[in-house]
């Protein structure tokens, strides 16, 4: 989770626009018996009992930070932990849905027909924030269909109860006690109406999903009626991403990625965001891009190649507005969903000259926390066994698939986990 949006909420956003059943599960476990389960969870007046002193206590903080009593009073009275939350809080997923899979939709006709219908209907508008913000308006469709399907999908649950519940209990307690106090102050200040704070169990809110201290740090008011409201104000919605978007680095008229041929002897080592170079010198190395070459390229625009689906797949060259959608997201399927959403929505060609290798199966979190195991009983040090497959993991990854001759992607499939494990 990025510090300025919940990728809990990013979450929970594209999950609900794009509905898919998982690729493949673990083996159940033996379900506990009643007198477990009840062993092991407190009686319901208990935690009750426990939430309200919590809030209580939480309440004192707020009003010593500044937070009006009539505020607390409207946010906070009556209160009661969501089981849903907290359900949702605590589910660890035990499947993974392959890049190309996820893609397919968040990229599909329907999608991208949607996308350029939205864009037509309000393109003086979007064309204007553009002009003011430098953020390509076909970017913004993308991500506002993304995270809420054009609007349609945006959470029907009580931000404050949903934060104060994350605030209680749970793996997110600093995140929900940071974001419930950002929520009480955007009432406080008359950003928005008591009722209006509606969003995901994870407390994303609007048309393009901002948590409370990403509506305050930038959300627009551009219709000019003394309210930011990402809720149904379209003209501050578009101008509130493009802020968040243009303060993360992103840059007008430049390219967000595109699809390169990579030379055989390429250093897949190489093929990571930290490393980054004039496209000229990728060029010099043998990269190329298969369709149009360097037109309209800046050849000194500093650049990385990355290849999310390993050797075998296509490879991408990302500039600083891949970069800036990663902000908004930390995920690389997200922002390569939203580059090639926007790419389809403006009309350019999508079609990849190098397919993804569809024949490969995402590990479950039982084979991630194996492959993590292995490596480090070999040497190469993952850290803490998570199912996480992160740049440490994905580093260490490397250093074995160096030892054995093989490509060094970090790419993390069943294959490679079954050599590893072979070795």
């Amino acid at each position: 989770m990025t510090s300025l949006i919940s990728r809990a909420g990013r979450a929970l956003a594209v999950f609900a626009a794009l509905p898919f059943l998982p690729a493949c599960a673990s083996a159940p476990q033996p379900a506990e018996t009643p007198a477990e389960a009840a062993a092991k969870a407190p009686a319901p007046a208990a935690v009750a009992q426990d939430f309200d002193a919590w809030l209580k206590g939480f309440r004192a903080e707020a009003a010593a930070k500044g937070i009006s009593a009539k505020t607390l009073d409207a946010a906070l009275t009556g209160l009661s932990p969501d089981p849903k939350v907290v359900k949702a809080n605590d589910y660890q997923p035990e499947f993974t849905r392959a890049l190309w899979d996820y893609l397919e939709i968040a990229v599909s006709d329907d999608r991208v027909a949607n996308g350029r219908a939205k864009l037509a209907a309000h393109r003086a508008e979007l064309e204007a924030v553009e002009r003011e913000y430098g953020v390509d308006a076909e970017i913004i469709v993308a991500i506002w269909g993304l995270e809420s399907a054009y609007g349609e999908i945006m959470g029907g649950y009580d931000v404050f109860r949903s934060l104060a519940t994350l605030g209680h209990e749970g793996r997110r307690t600093s995140f929900g006690r940071e974001q419930l106090l950002g929520a009480l102050k955007i009432v406080d200040r008359g950003y928005a109406k008591r009722d209006e704070m509606t969003g995901s169990w994870a407390g994303a809110m609007g048309h393009t999903q901002f948590i409370p201290t990403t509506y305050l740090a930038y959300a627009v008011d551009r219709d000019g009626d003394g309210r930011r409201d990402i809720w149904t104000t379209l003209p501050d919605v578009f101008a509130s991403t493009a802020n968040y978007l243009a303060k993360s680095g992103f840059e007008n008229d430049q390219p967000w990625a595109f699809e390169v041929s990579l030379p055989e002897n390429f250093d897949y080592g190489s093929a990571t965001r930290s490393v980054k170079k004039p496209v000229i010198e990728w060029y010099a190395a043998g990269v190329s891009r298969p369709k149009s070459g360097l037109d309209g390229i800046d050849p000194n625009a500093s650049a990385s190649i990355i290849a999310p689906a390993g050797a075998r797949g296509p490879a991408f060259m990302v500039f600083a507005n891949h970069g800036a959608i990663l902000a908004y997201n930390r995920s690389t399927a997200y922002a390569l969903g939203i580059g090639r959403l926007a790419d389809a929505i403006a009309g350019r060609d999508i079609s990849l000259t190098q397919d993804w290798p569809r024949e490969d199966k995402p590990l479950t979190l039982d084979q991630r926390k194996t492959l993590q195991e292995a490596l480090n009983a070999r040497g190469y040090n993952v850290g803490t066994v998570d199912g996480i497959v992160g740049a440490r993991t994905t580093e260490a990854l490397r250093g074995w698939q160096r030892s054995v001759g093989l490509p060094a992607d970090g790419y993390a499939s069943l294959k490679v986990l079954e050599r590893l494990l072979a070795s």
